[in-house]
């Protein structure tokens, strides 16, 4: 398979320098500070009409991953999984997702809530969150089911 290449568009500021401080997924981030993704200015112009919606999806390279292992014990579980079943950074393709709440846009920046993602993750895209395409109610939890519930971090 040939190798690919991806830019970042920008980096992303928040309150988190290690895994110790961040919480384990957005959802879990209700006390964080409001956070700052700077997208470069070239791209300015892919903003317009974000600011219309509630909710943003933010895709980013977690650059303080360790090198990837294929099977791990996650923090809600005391068996080892395969790494494309948990959620863990280290994986072959240290990539990011976080559904995060958008403030605002002021020029080249977005203001969000419920960061968890480490200061300075390069960002590689940004998708608006359309809840009727992105929610399945019905989906399955897999090994997590009945982790979460009266879970705080």
């Amino acid at each position: 398979m040939n190798s690919i290449n991806i830019k970042p568009i920008g980096i992303i500021h928040t309150e988190y320098d290690g895994s110790k401080q961040a919480p384990i997924q957005p959802v879990f981030a209700t006390n964080s500070l409001v956070s700052v993704a700077i997208i470069n200015r070239e791209l300015m112009e892919g903003l317009d009409g974000l600011d219309q919606f509630t909710h943003v999806i933010l895709f980013y390279w977690l650059h303080k991953a360790k090198s990837p292992q294929l099977k791990q014990k996650p923090f809600l579980s005391d068996k080892e999984y395969g790494i494309f079943a948990i959620r863990s950074p280290h994986r072959p393709n240290p990539i990011g997702m976080s559904v995060v709440e958008l403030v605002k846009i002021e020029e080249n920046r977005l203001y969000f809530n419920h960061a968890d993602m480490f200061d300075n993750s390069p960002l590689l895209d940004i998708k608006p969150f359309v809840p009727d395409m992105d929610n399945r109610p019905n989906a399955g939890m897999g090994w997590l089911k009945n982790k979460i519930q009266g879970f705080e971090p």
